[in-house]
């Protein structure tokens, strides 16, 4: 049986922006630190069979070109009018650019992602017209998907979960996918997802960021 074939759109602040609630702990490396979350989450994304390409929205130059040496597409951020917006244009284009297919948000800042894990997520949202996937605290989203020729119709920001409801999308409910639903946005966000385990890059930098044990 064929698997769901799936293009992520992943969007990228410029990183002298990214992460600014990791600015006190994590000092001149945050920029750093926020590219190596976006390594490791588009790496393990292309590693998952059910993705068929990675389009990364962002601004930065710099990172661009090494998400592109990893193997992702990549498309600026015209509408410069924030994540949303960033999202529905890259969903836009992944339907002018490869036909109308499954196409699903993600966050960019899943470093413990794991390929089978987001399989499973995939796979449940292929399901459903639209669906979505809370975040660790139930609060935020860190996946919404849409099925061909649906509107991605991205809430993203704050409080996403209830908005993604409220918008018709059926949310996820499986409970063994912890690596995709695990952001990182504060110094207490990084040390669960070191406790998953963390890709390479991440790995490679979080002895350098002041963590108090927690």
């Amino acid at each position: 049986m064929s698997l769901p074939s799936w293009t992520l759109v992943v969007p990228l602040k410029p990183l002298a922006r990214a992460k600014s609630r990791l600015a006190e702990a994590a000092g001149a490396l945050r920029p750093e630190l926020a590219l190596a979350f976006a390594l490791d989450t588009v790496a393990a994304a292309l590693d998952c069979p059910e993705v068929a390409r990675v389009l990364v929205v962002t601004d930065d130059a710099a990172a661009g070109a090494e998400l592109v040496a990893l193997g992702a597409d990549l498309v600026p951020d015209p509408p410069g009018a924030g994540l949303n917006a960033a999202l529905a244009h890259g969903a836009g284009l992944a339907g002018a650019r490869y036909g109308e297919g499954r196409v699903a948000a993600m966050s960019a800042d899943l470093p413990a992602l794991r390929a089978e894990e987001l399989g499973r997520v995939l796979r449940a949202a292929a399901g459903y017209p639209r669906a979505f996937l809370a975040d660790t605290q139930l609060v935020g989203t860190t996946l919404l998907g849409a099925g061909p020729g649906l509107a991605l119709a991205p809430r993203f920001e704050g409080g996403s979960r209830l908005r993604h409801a409220a918008s018709g999308a059926h949310e996820l409910t499986l409970a063994d996918v912890p690596s995709v639903r695990r952001d990182v946005d504060t110094p207490d966000d990084l040390r669960a997802a070191l406790r998953l385990g963390t890709g390479p890059r991440t790995s490679a930098l979080a002895g350098l960021v002041r963590l108090s044990p927690g």
